[in-house]
Protein backbone atom coordinates (compact mmCIF):
# COMPACT_ATOMS: atom_id res chain seq x y z
CA UNK A 1 0.00 0.00 0.00
CA UNK A 2 2.65 2.40 1.02
CA UNK A 3 4.18 1.61 -2.76
CA UNK A 4 1.37 3.16 -4.70
CA UNK A 5 0.99 5.88 -2.15
CA UNK A 6 4.54 6.57 -2.31
CA UNK A 7 4.41 6.30 -6.90
CA UNK A 8 1.57 8.33 -6.52
CA UNK A 9 2.73 11.20 -4.32
CA UNK A 10 5.57 11.22 -7.15
CA UNK A 11 3.43 11.47 -10.33
CA UNK A 12 1.47 14.15 -8.62
CA UNK A 13 4.71 16.36 -8.14
CA UNK A 14 5.44 15.92 -11.25
CA UNK A 15 1.87 16.99 -12.45
CA UNK A 16 2.45 20.35 -10.35
CA UNK A 17 5.89 20.84 -11.58
CA UNK A 18 5.17 20.47 -14.89
CA UNK A 19 1.72 23.13 -14.58
CA UNK A 20 4.09 25.54 -12.91
CA UNK A 21 5.97 25.38 -15.98
CA UNK A 22 2.98 25.89 -17.91
CA UNK A 23 1.53 28.71 -15.88
CA UNK A 24 4.50 30.15 -16.87
CA UNK A 25 4.46 30.03 -20.35
CA UNK A 26 0.37 30.23 -21.12
CA UNK A 27 -0.45 32.39 -23.71
CA UNK A 28 -3.93 33.95 -21.95
CA UNK A 29 -5.35 34.16 -18.34
CA UNK A 30 -7.70 31.82 -18.44
CA UNK A 31 -4.92 29.16 -19.48
CA UNK A 32 -3.12 30.73 -16.53
CA UNK A 33 -6.63 30.18 -14.63
CA UNK A 34 -7.15 26.52 -15.37
CA UNK A 35 -3.35 25.28 -15.27
CA UNK A 36 -3.04 26.93 -11.43
CA UNK A 37 -6.53 25.29 -10.44
CA UNK A 38 -4.30 22.14 -11.50
CA UNK A 39 -1.66 22.86 -9.56
CA UNK A 40 -3.45 23.54 -6.41
CA UNK A 41 -5.94 20.36 -6.42
CA UNK A 42 -2.61 18.42 -7.40
CA UNK A 43 -0.90 20.19 -3.98
CA UNK A 44 -4.03 19.55 -2.10
CA UNK A 45 -3.75 15.87 -3.33
CA UNK A 46 0.17 15.89 -1.87
CA UNK A 47 -1.23 16.72 1.45
CA UNK A 48 -3.62 14.46 1.68
CA UNK A 49 -1.43 11.21 0.59
CA UNK A 50 1.42 13.06 3.17
CA UNK A 51 -1.37 12.84 5.56
CA UNK A 52 -2.04 9.11 4.74
CA UNK A 53 1.43 8.21 4.87
CA UNK A 54 2.04 9.58 8.68
CA UNK A 55 -1.57 8.17 9.11
CA UNK A 56 -2.55 12.06 10.19
CA UNK A 57 -5.90 13.14 10.00
CA UNK A 58 -5.61 16.77 10.53
CA UNK A 59 -3.59 16.87 7.00
CA UNK A 60 -6.65 15.36 5.25
CA UNK A 61 -8.95 17.67 7.59
CA UNK A 62 -6.73 20.54 6.52
CA UNK A 63 -6.68 19.42 3.03
CA UNK A 64 -10.30 19.07 2.76
CA UNK A 65 -11.28 22.42 3.99
CA UNK A 66 -8.05 23.46 1.37
CA UNK A 67 -10.16 22.13 -1.33
CA UNK A 68 -13.23 24.27 -0.36
CA UNK A 69 -11.42 26.93 -0.77
CA UNK A 70 -9.83 26.69 -3.87
CA UNK A 71 -13.30 25.70 -5.46
CA UNK A 72 -14.41 29.33 -4.02
CA UNK A 73 -11.33 30.82 -5.26
CA UNK A 74 -12.01 28.98 -8.43
CA UNK A 75 -15.66 30.64 -9.08
CA UNK A 76 -14.62 34.21 -7.97
CA UNK A 77 -11.55 33.86 -10.46
CA UNK A 78 -13.78 33.23 -13.32
CA UNK A 79 -16.22 35.53 -12.47
CA UNK A 80 -13.61 38.03 -12.89
CA UNK A 81 -11.80 36.67 -15.89
CA UNK A 82 -15.60 36.92 -17.62
CA UNK A 83 -15.86 40.16 -15.91
CA UNK A 84 -19.26 38.47 -14.54
CA UNK A 85 -20.70 37.78 -17.37
CA UNK A 86 -23.09 34.66 -17.06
Amino acid sequence: MAVVLWVTLLMLAAAVLVGLTRVATASDPASRAIVGDLVYFSAIAVIVLLGLLNESAAAVDAALIAALLGILATVALARILTRGRR
